[in-house]
């Protein structure tokens, strides 16, 4: 058979489980029965296995569900409300998890009836992963975890968490680690919230204190933890900055909204206005052309490009948002009374609304899933090919290593 015929056959097929999948849609279902109608179909993610909640086919084939479901008013507010595990968690589990995890944890992570979060950061260990000290020692049918987490989005609705932790001090330090899958319901897990500037509490701080982890908990191999870890934060960085959005909207469709609104004509910031459209819309579209390029596995280093460009030209549009309100911009109408985000799936505008809370919020996201000077130096040794940076510590073991 030609490709072209193949291709066609898959195309139909898809086509074939998606009107079914608009069909259920339409009776009187909950949300979450649509999405699991969704991944036993295998629209949940077309190029994983069957077993999997796909087809085992081209991923392109996930925009043309994408735009049905949106078409069709159908909502996948499932991958935005559990990013960090149907963006992140799913496809490392695919890569490196038993065919008991993926069984156990794939359907209930895409209905979003299991929230999931990521414990990588501590105090002492940001953008240098590599050298937490979160410990996992083995007590012969498990491993006791103790340790801290920083930065952990969601961390208070997780039911599951990915974990990094270290279970050889004795050798360098991207040789000991160890990658988990935590009940984040288990005895001696303890989650704090972390308020920010926005008043809200949406990242967390997690305490260990002996906390058991079974040993079929664990995903990859003993000591693999560092190469199970970048598989994760390459698809964090697509599921942060990889985002085939709809177009008008996000940040653009807010600046235009504010022009509307206070009726601005000036022909200056009309022109600015229009850029920042332009630039907006040459992310969504740069996203688009990646995604359907993008072959199965672990992403590349050309995540970091989409995830880089996103933040900087999100904080500027958000910036020239509180431009626009003048001095109204000095006024922060939410107040900062402590809150934590919740799962509300009838909002399509999960998170903030409000131009103040946004620009705010914006700062972070040159910070989150990576900094921006973490991907530019990615971009520069990886798709550049430039000189690394010197790492003194390379060969030392992480015990013989300084800390603070």
């Amino acid at each position: 058979m030609s490709d072209t015929s193949v291709q066609d056959s898959v195309e139909v097929l898809v086509k074939e489980k998606l009107d079914q999948l608009v069909s259920f849609a339409k009776n009187e279902v909950s949300l979450t029965e649509v999405w699991g109608k969704q991944f036993d179909l295998g629209l949940a993610w077309v190029h994983f296995p069957e077993e999997a909640g796909g087809l085992g086919v081209d991923p392109k084939y996930q925009l043309l569900i994408n735009e049905t479901l949106r078409k069709e008013g159908i909502s996948y507010q499932n991958r935005v409300a559990n990013i960090l595990g149907i963006g992140m968690g799913a496809p490392t589990i695919v890569e490196y998890g038993t065919p008991e995890q993926i069984k156990k944890y794939l359907r209930p992570m895409f209905t979003a009836e299991e929230i999931w979060c990521q414990m990588f950061s501590e105090p002492g260990s940001g953008s240098d992963l590599a050298s937490l000290s979160t410990k996992a020692v083995d007590d012969g049918d498990g491993y006791i975890v103790n340790g801290q987490k920083v930065w952990t989005t969601l961390g208070h609705l997780a039911k599951y968490g990915l974990l990094v932790t270290r279970t050889d001090p004795e050798v360098p330090k991207h040789r000991g680690l160890t990658f988990f899958i935590v009940d984040m319901e288990s005895e001696g897990v303890e989650v704090r919230p972390l308020r920010q500037i926005t008043g809200e509490a949406e990242f967390n701080e997690i305490y260990f204190t002996d906390v058991k982890i079974p040993k079929e908990n664990m995903l990859g191999e003993l000591g693999d933890g560092w190469r199970v870890s970048l598989t994760v934060l390459m698809n964090e960085r697509v599921a942060i900055g990889g985002n085939v959005r709809e177009r008008g909207s996000g940040a653009p469709g807010h600046l235009i909204q504010l022009w509307k609104e206070r009726q601005l004509e000036d022909p200056v910031i009309k022109d600015r206005l229009i850029q920042l459209w332009i630039e907006q819309e040459s992310v969504r579209l740069t996203n688009m052309r990646a995604t359907e390029l993008r072959e199965k596995g672990t992403p590349g280093p050309e995540g970091s490009t989409s995830k880089l460009y996103e933040a900087e030209i999100n904080k500027a549009s958000y910036e020239f948002g509180m431009e626009l309100l003048g001095n109204d911009g000095l006024l922060f109408p939410r107040g900062y009374e402590l809150t934590q985000p919740d799962l509300n799936f009838d909002n399509e505008t999960f998170g903030f609304t409000d131009t103040q809370s946004l620009f705010l919020r914006s700062r972070a996201n040159s910070i989150e899933g990576g900094t921006s000077e973490i991907m530019r130096n990615i971009i520069a040794e990886r798709v550049l090919g430039l000189p690394s940076e010197p790492k003194l510590d390379k060969d030392k073991a992480w015990k013989d290593i300084p800390r603070s």
